[in-house]
This record gives structure tokens, sequence and C-alpha cells, in this order.
């Protein structure tokens, strides 16, 4: 018992051993044959809708897909026989056919998988002729402050739609239309920002083609940089810092972030701040507020309280549990603190004009454009780049950020503590505000190790965690991902609960939807995700200071500006509020 079975088979003439059960797309793959493939996602069950993956069973002559075939004793693959290699050509031509050939201008022009396959099969523009698909000649949905559709590039993998439904289980996208005539959009005619769309941005990472991107804030910022009028702010997340190198050849998760600050400043930014300062901001405040929501003393204040960093998570609630707000922690995720202290604190202390800063958050996330945009928030930031359009800039600039010498944050809003840095990954909030809740309860530090997580059902996206609050159990989760939320929304075990922290986006703000592509399309985005994970992990655990308290500079911020923690201003300052949006068009079921 407890053992896996090993199936023995031949590839390309050489003798293989794999997992019994195993696919041959994951077997092929582990084993460092490189398939490709263009509608395969990780995690999810095989779909066989791209026809890239086929490989050729020996003997037979007949072509199977490896993504859906399972290994057998005794088996014998060709991967790159003569059928193998024309049946790949075949269906990259019928793509192309079929497909703009608009490379050069096309947001995706660096790192687009059909393009890269084209080339690497010798696939030929113009091998079928014939009549195109209606979509061709759709305009561009640009009805979102964050996310393009453009139909036209549309090869109907399935990527964003499946992510969609099935790990975030929203369905704003989906196959519309039968036969020659399918697309993927909104359902009933719905723009997507009409569509309940939350602009987690996983369907852009996904995307393989430039059918799904961000809508582009770089020249936005160049702009600024240039206007000698203007002082321009740059603040950092945790999780770019750990995905950036992986554009100029490191490896996931080397931390970067000195060499990032040094950039920066070759840009032309003024100031380079720290998002993670703003990260032991919300500690300071989260912890307060759930302490207050312990105490009762709030009658508008429910258990459990939820977290707010999130903005895909906020509006996804603001959408399909409006009902649940009231439980939402009204602080203001960590950019859009630093982005308010910046502009009413800062500028007073250096003598600035706050009219005259132009704060640009850098994120591994495409929601935070959305967010910048929310009236409640008051225009604290005034640009989102997503960690790809960071990269863009940094190579318009000539930059290669590795070859760089690490330079220092600037002061005020430049220090943080391990406590921040874990913000990036799943479950970094929640353990972060706990730390510091229970020394704010009981006057003593929490041993930031002593905390671990047990998985609430098998694969479900949930883990729970209970810590002995003084004389009362805290009952807390964490929740990965937006149809593990749904579930726990809706279960009787979410009454229960005191203290739940929520990411959209799998893995957290590493597997966010602006992070960087992995190379080989979808292969690697799990791992890669894990070691930028672990990154951050090895930081807090390196970090002198682990605990949001024991930050210096946010000690002096609370003495001399702020008060204390849940204070009058620290509430005007780094409170906000939220509010139900109307039901999306087509809301998944």
């Amino acid at each position: 018992m407890g053992t896996t079975e090993t199936v023995r088979l031949t590839v390309d003439g050489r003798p293989m051993e794999a997992r019994a059960g195993q696919t041959l797309l994951s077997a092929l793959r582990a084993a460092g044959y490189e398939i490709p493939t263009l509608c395969h996602l990780e995690g999810l069950p095989p779909f066989g809708g791209c026809r890239l993956c086929v490989v050729e069973l020996a003997g037979s002559g007949r072509l199977v897909t490896a993504c859906t075939q399972t290994v057998a004793e005794g088996m014998e693959i060709q991967t790159s026989s003569p059928a193998v290699r024309e049946a790949r050509r075949q269906v990259l031509e019928l793509l192309l056919a079929d497909h703009p050939q608009a490379c050069l201008s096309c947001a995706r022009s660096d790192d687009c998988e059909l393009r890269v396959l084209a080339a690497r099969w010798g696939a030929r523009v113009g091998a079928y002729v014939g009549a195109r698909r209606k979509a061709q000649d759709e305009a561009p949905d640009v009805s979102s402050e964050v996310i393009v559709r453009d139909p036209g590039k549309c090869i109907l993998c399935g990527r964003c739609v499946r992510v969609c439904q099935e790990v975030q289980g929203i369905g704003a996208v989906d196959f519309v239309g039968r036969g020659f005539d399918v697309t993927v959009a909104p359902g009933f005619g719905a723009s997507l920002a009409e569509s309940g769309c939350v602009y987690c941005g996983q369907c852009v990472l996904r995307c393989p083609v430039g059918a799904l991107y961000e809508q582009d804030h770089v020249e936005r910022v160049w702009q600024a940089l240039h206007d000698p009028s203007t002082r321009v702010v740059a603040q950092i997340a945790p999780a770019v810092r750990v995905s950036v190198g992986e554009a100029f050849g490191t490896a996931p998760g080397a931390p970067l972030t000195g060499q990032i600050v040094a950039a920066l400043r070759w840009l032309g930014f003024d100031y380079v701040f720290d998002t993670n300062f703003g990260a032991d901001l919300t500690v300071m405040e989260e912890a307060a507020e759930l302490l207050r929501r312990l105490s009762g003393t709030g009658p508008r204040e429910p258990l459990p309280l939820l977290t707010s960093c999130c903005p895909a998570w906020v509006k996804y609630l603001e959408h399909y549990f409006p009902e649940r707000l009231a439980h939402l922690s009204t602080c203001r995720s960590p950019h859009e603190m630093v982005g308010a202290v910046v502009k009413q604190h800062f500028a007073a202390r250096a003598g600035i004009d706050p009219e005259r800063l132009f704060v640009v958050s850098i994120m591994p996330c495409t929601a935070k454009k959305f967010e910048a945009r929310r009236e409640e928030l008051g225009g604290a930031v005034d640009a989102v780049l997503t960690t790809r359009e960071f990269i863009r800039m940094l190579r318009q600039a000539g930059l290669d950020v590795t070859r760089l010498a690490p330079e220092p944050m600037d002061p005020l809003l430049g220090q943080s503590t391990g406590a921040a840095v874990i913000f990036g990954g799943s479950g970094g909030v929640a353990q972060a505000a706990l730390r510091t809740a229970y020394h704010m309860a009981t006057g003593q530090d929490l041993t930031p190790d002593a905390l671990e997580w047990t998985e609430l059902g098998a694969g479900g996206g949930i883990r729970r965690l209970d810590v002995a609050l003084g004389d009362r159990v805290l009952r807390c989760a964490i929740v990965d991902g937006l149809r593990a939320a749904r579930a726990l929304l809706e279960s009787p075990e979410f009454e229960r609960l005191d203290f739940v922290e929520v990411m959209a986006c799998p893995g957290g703000c590493v597997g966010g939807g602006g992070q960087p592509r992995p190379a080989a399309g979808e292969a690697g985005s799990v791992e890669a995700r894990l070691a930028r994970a672990s990154a951050l992990a090895g930081i807090d655990r390196a970090s002198p200071l682990r605990c949001a308290h024991h930050n210096p500079e946010v000690q002096a911020l609370y003495a001399e500006w702020l008060g204390s923690p849940g204070s009058e201003r620290s509430h005007r300052v780094l409170h906000t509020h939220y509010r139900p949006r109307a039901v999306p068009v087509a809301k998944a079921g």
C-alpha cells in the first residue's frame, strides 16, 4: 500500500518509466521532452482541443493526443516522426489561415506562443486560403479599464474559458455561436465591462496570443517621467521583486529588490518607496480592526473579517455576494495606503504640491489598474504597471536589471518587515496579521513559524488554523482562488470563522495576472509560482524584523501623524468603503 506503480514504455527508441495513470504529456514533459500545446492548462483535466500535442503509436501509425492518452506498459511512442511533424505543421497552418498577420504591432509580438510554434515547425502563411470567421471583422472590446479583448486574434484554444470557469468559477467568457461562427466572448452580447469580470487577469496570463491583454500604462508613465513639472514616485510590490528577473534569464524566485530600485532611478523616478511599507501599515490597521470586531464593540461589524488586499476578490464580492460586504475589511490595499501617505503626508514634509506628484505602482496584478480608478480611493495612485509592463519599460531603456548594483529604497516609506514580504503569497496576509493581532491582544510576540495551516478538504483551496488568543480561540482560514471562495461563502463553515484571507489568483500575487508568462507557455507555471512564494518565505525568515509592529518607520508614522491603529485620522487616510455592483449580464451559476 502507498507505492506508486511504474510502467515501462519506449519513446523514440529509448526506454522510459512513468507513473501508472499519468498522461503521456505529463510523463514526456517530466522526462524533458518539449511537447507543444496551445490548449492545455496545468492542474485541469485534459481538453484535447488544439491537437498540437499529437504523438505516434509505433506499429499502428495512429496519432493520439498526448494530453488525453494515458501511459501503458510496453507502449512505444514516436514524438517527432514524419507523420507527427506534418500533423503539427498542418494544425498551425490552419490556425494561421484564420489569424491576422499583424505580428509586428501585436501586444504579444515578443512572446506569442502561436508565432513561436509556427516558426519552430515551419508552418507557412497562406498554405490554406478560404473564408474567415466573422470575429476577424469585430473591433477590440476596450470597455474595461483593465483588459482588452481582441476577438480577431482568438484561436479558440479555450484556455481563458477554462480558467475563468473551472479555476475562478466566474464564467465571464464562454464559447459563443456555432460551427464556423463560434467565438469566445461574454454572453448575451455583453461587453467585458458588463460581464461580471473581476479583472484578475488569469485569462490574460493564459492566453497564448494577443486576443487578451492588459490596458497599457507604459506611455502614461513615460510622459510623467519626461514632464519637468512632475515628481514621479514608484512603489514595488513584493511579488514583483522575485519575478522580474525571469525576463532576463534568472530562475523564478530570484530576489532583485535592490537592482529594481537602481533600475527605477535609471529610468528617472524621483522617489522609490516600498509597497511592503504599506503592507506593514495594512497589518497594523487590519489587526486592530479584527480585535475590535472580536470585542463586539462595532454593531455593524460582523465576523468573520474578510481581508481586502486583493481588488479582484473585492470586486467579486461586490458583484456576487453583496450581502457579505459588511464582513470585508475597510482597509485599503497596501499600494493604495502608500499612495495615500505619499500624497497626504510625504508631500507636506517634502514641500511638494500633491498635484505635482505622480504615483506609479508596479504590481503583479491586473486588477490593481481597476482599483486605482475607484472613486472611493481618491486618485491616490495615478498609474499601475504590471510586472510585464515594467519589463517592457526596462527593455525600452536598454536596462538589464540583473546587471545593476543594488540600491536602497528612499527613507520614510522604504523600510519593511518579513511580515510584509509574505503578502505576495497565498496565506501571507493572514499570517502577517495574526502575528500583530496576537501581540496587540497579549503583549507578546507570536513565533512566526509556529503557524501551521491544515487543508480543509482534498485540494479544495481552503486551509484552516486555530490560534489561541488569550482566553479565546481564533478560527482562521486561507482561501486560494475564487471558486474556493464561493464554496466557503456558501458553506455553513463560513459563519463559524473569525478571520478569512482570500486571494483571487492561484498561489496569491506570485501567480497574479500581471506576472511574466513561463517561457514554454503554460508548462512550468505551477513551479514558477512555488519558486516565487518560496523565495518570499525565505526573505521573511532571514529578516531581522518579522512583525509589522516592529517596523520603526511605521511606528514613527503613527507617532508623528496617524496617532494609533484605528484612530480617526488613520481611518480617514488608510481605510475606504465598498458598494454592491450590478448583477452581471451573464452571472455564473
